[in-house]
């Protein structure tokens, strides 16, 4: 099956890798031209830690879908406020029946495809690793405690999302990461969600990687603050998420892995390129979510205003000489 990945900067490019070393016939499509000519000329240095590098070859790359043809299945791994016109420029290379797929952060990716296909047509779900793209042709995967995880499903199980999920299922798998098509994904997208929404913001804001979060006795109580509050909504979504096993879980997850010394996206964001974040999507959504609900959120709430007063002040934010 052909398989394009719309969106190719640290995440996509990880994820890439792992379905290339699967034997993926792929197709990378992003505007940044210098890394799309690396690759296409070179491939790909994938550092996967602490494994060790492979130079991976064999990826298809071009700067805007117009001309690559009809892919029986397209993932999209841009930043999620930028999905709208991601779906826009995939529009090329969507057929009938075309599987779309969102491994990206953040809630509701998953309502923006149904305006595009069906929900017999669209996979969602999420990966448990840290990403960074090194530069032009270059990309480090950080794995959890148990390795990268990588779980999805169908939105509606169809032939269709079946075929393409199990086929998914086996790239992953012969690429080296623990991957799982579930009949019901929720479970764990909601703990990636609520894993983001904790370490994303915390971090950002705090300035420190994952592991000096949980190994601080506050920044480990702002994080039960958060966690407390997202697996509310969960609970209330029809997705039960328990507290004390979810911060066992963090715990676990903050420690003694390669993802302990990992800044997540949203630091990376704040602190290295200084351009908009995922918030809305993430401690936003959940906000947006539990006024409906009638469930207070009020520290997601205020990291939400934190970090969007953050990424709208970046030219008067005080920096030492």
């Amino acid at each position: 099956m052909k398989i394009a990945m719309i969106g190719s900067g640290a995440a996509g490019s990880v994820f890439a890798s792992y379905l290339r070393r699967g034997g993926a016939d792929i197709t990378l499509v992003d505007p940044y031209k210098e890394h799309m000519d690396k690759v296409a000329a070179e491939g790909m240095i994938f550092h996967v830690s602490p494994e060790g590098e492979y130079h991976l070859t064999g990826f298809k790359t071009a700067c805007s879908a117009e001309n690559i043809g009809i892919m029986d299945i397209v993932i999209f791994m841009t930043k999620s406020m930028q999905l709208d016109d991601a779906i826009k420029t995939a529009e090329p290379c969507i057929g009938p029946d075309t599987v779309l797929v969102s491994l990206m952060n953040g809630l509701g990716n998953e309502d923006k495809l149904l305006k595009r296909m069906p929900g017999d047509h669209i996979i969602f779900g999420s990966g448990f690793l840290g990403t960074e793209l090194n530069g032009p042709g270059e990309c480090t995967s950080s794995p959890g405690s148990e390795g990268l995880q990588m779980n999805f499903g169908a939105y509606e199980n169809s032939p269709l999302t079946e075929k393409a999920g199990k086929h998914l299922e086996k790239l992953f798998s012969d690429g080296g990461c623990s991957c799982k098509f579930w009949e019901d994904v929720r479970p764990y997208f909601w703990q990636k969600i609520i894993t983001n929404c904790t370490f994303n913001p915390l971090s950002a804001i705090l300035r420190i990687k994952i592991k000096d979060i949980m190994k601080d006795a506050n920044g480990a109580g702002l994080a039960i603050q958060v966690v407390s509050e997202c697996c509310a909504v969960a609970t209330a979504k029809g997705c039960k998420k328990d507290v004390p096993s979810f911060m066992a879980e963090l715990r676990a997850s903050a420690s003694g892995s390669s993802i302990e010394e990992y800044y997540p996206s949203m630091a990376q964001d704040v602190l290295i390129h200084q351009r908009q974040t995922e918030v809305e999507l993430l401690n936003g959504a959940i906000v947006r979510y539990s006024r409906e609900l009638g469930i207070p959120t009020p520290v997601n709430g205020a990291l939400t205003l934190m970090i969007q007063t953050i990424q709208q002040n970046y030219d008067k934010q005080y920096c030492k000489q």
